[in-house]
């Protein structure tokens, strides 16, 4: 039975970890540059590495769960320099794509694997074990791969090869920002004019072609009563996903207009002091436009 490691302990990271360790027999050994969470994990079985090496030289399958880019190349790079044969690493953050593919190249090099498998849904999916992984990966990694993410959800899509699981993942929440910038709009519109109450709006749309996964969550849940919490999925997450997939659209050499205006209104949202806020909070850039 593989050993595990897991680096990254954030508000995502650390439910996850939970759920594996709480379902795979296996030791598992867990880093973060925090202490709280591996404290919190100790309970269930979880053993605390002082550091990325100690990972690496105690797991044969390295789950990370990190930030962004910037995070998940300095760790995918300090691993790549000592990974050995058969040890696989899986990108559970959500990244470039071209990021996941030179970090595969990397792993091959040394006779490991890599595998990137963003995760989709919320926090409490997290705690629930109800995330949806979306997986680029070599197919024997995946069917190695598939009962370890099944511990942490119910839904995992094998996408293609290395860079296939990102694609995916980046293009549904430029998807579903767009969708919620939509709806952000059309609440702005109705109160503005007063036309039409905000609830009788949504419910009706919710009963009609605009009806979503997007309207009935983030828009009858956080819109409609604009709430916008932190320590959620906040406004500089979300911008973050929306320059990702850009980047892999100007790569395949398109300029998405609808996209780049959603980014627009995530920047104005974030210099507006949301960035922290969830990201429907987009409503307080739609607002700031007026004629």
């Amino acid at each position: 039975m593989d050993k595990l490691g897991f680096i990254g302990l954030g508000v995502m990271g650390e439910p996850m970890c939970r759920n594996l360790a709480r379902k795979h027999r296996g030791r598992i050994f867990a880093h973060d540059l925090q202490p709280e969470p591996l404290k919190r994990l100790s309970v269930d079985g979880v053993s605390a590495a002082r550091s990325i090496a100690e990972v690496a030289a105690g797991a044969d399958v390295i789950f990370l769960s990190l930030p962004g880019e910037a995070q998940v190349r300095a760790v995918g790079l300090e691993l790549s320099l000592t990974a050995r044969a058969g040890q696989a690493i899986v990108d559970c953050s959500t990244a470039p794509v071209a990021l996941a593919r030179e970090l595969n190249a990397a792993f091959i090099a040394r006779g490991a694997q890599f595998a990137d498998a963003p995760v989709a849904r919320t926090r409490q999916a997290a705690i629930d074990a109800t995330l949806a992984f979306m997986v680029g990966a070599d197919i024997l990694l995946f069917h190695r791969i598939e009962p370890l993410l099944r511990t942490m959800g119910t839904d995992v899509i094998h996408c293609g090869a290395p860079g296939a699981g990102q694609a995916v993942k980046l293009l549904n929440n430029m998807v579903l920002s767009a969708t919620v910038t939509a709806l952000a709009e059309a609440l702005a519109v109705a109160k503005a004019s007063g036309v039409v109450e905000p609830k009788v709006l949504f419910d009706a749309l919710a009963k009609g072609s605009a009806d979503s996964f997007a309207l009935r969550n983030h828009g009858m849940k956080a819109l409609l009563p604009e709430q916008h919490p932190e320590r959620a999925f906040p406004v500089s997450y979300m911008l973050k996903d929306v320059s990702y997939a850009l980047e892999l659209a100007r790569d395949a050499g398109l300029e998405l207009q609808s996209a780049g205006t959603v980014r627009r209104l995530l920047e104005d949202a974030a210099s507006l002091g949301f960035a922290e806020a969830y990201h429907t909070a987009v409503l307080e850039a739609v607002r700031k436009h007026r004629v």
